[in-house]
């Protein structure tokens, strides 16, 4: 199997540290490849709307973007990672996020992503773990992805893993590895099922496609779901 893990810092402190366990049962048998934020990661976004009005490899970024959205495209397994700064995710996430608008259902979503399966692993000193990993399903949702779990550390004390008391570090670990071994057992040659929330969120949005369509049959987004057949009978979770 394949996992694609996006780092949303590139600091080795505890959000590192609940990674690398869940990830170490993969590691004799997956194929894993990630991608730590900000090195890896694009410039800011500048709202041009060229990913979504002329296409995704129109984007000043688009190198850097389209890499990162193969790794996606291809894995099994997403895994996003990303401490809580002020409630939410690192910039540097946000600013990928960003990036990644035109996969959102409304726009061009790939077929691929209502079959993926996906991790969020977040972590805060006091509260936010969950809003920032909140901001991650956000975006993941709308690709299309219905099977997320999310995992949410809160940390009291210090934000040093070694520094941690004992009774804290063996509450986290068993947490995150029970994640793991919950994750570790499914089989991923199997896609993941689409939601009822998801398939309601497509056809609200073919809707809006085939109006959109029928005015301008080059309008870049109708034109993809017309070339997928989405615009009459299939549906990208029936492909598989």
């Amino acid at each position: 199997m394949k996992i694609a893990v996006i780092n949303g810092t590139e600091k080795h402190g505890i959000t590192y540290q609940l990674k690398e366990m869940f990830l170490n049962p993969f590691r004799e048998t997956a194929e894993i490849t990630e991608y730590y934020l900000p090195k890896d990661c694009p410039s800011f976004c500048m709202g041009c709307l060229n990913c979504t009005l002329r296409g995704e490899h129109t984007c000043k970024d688009a190198a850097r973007v389209q890499k990162i959205a193969a790794s996606l495209l291809d894995a099994d397994l997403i895994v996003m990672t990303s401490p809580a700064y002020v409630f939410h995710v690192t910039g540097a996430m946000k600013t990928l996020l960003d990036h990644f608008a035109y996969l959102w259902i409304p726009h061009r979503p790939a077929p691929e992503m209502f079959a993926k399966r996906a991790v969020i692993i977040t972590q805060c000193l006091g509260a936010g773990g969950e809003s920032a990993a909140k901001d991650i399903k956000h975006s993941l949702a709308w690709w299309g992805i219905s099977d997320i779990k999310l995992f949410t550390g809160k940390l009291m004390s210090d934000v040093v893993w070694d520094r941690l008391t004992e009774k804290k570090r063996f509450e986290l670990t068993k947490k995150i590895t029970a994640l793991s071994e919950k994750c570790i057992r499914i089989d991923y040659t199997k896609p993941a099922r689409t939601s009822p929330i998801t398939k309601l969120k497509f056809l609200i949005c073919r809707m809006m496609q085939k109006s959109l369509h029928e005015k301008d049959p080059e309008y870049l987004d109708g034109k993809y779901w017309a070339n997928q057949g989405w615009l009459g009978t299939a549906r990208p979770w029936k492909s598989r």
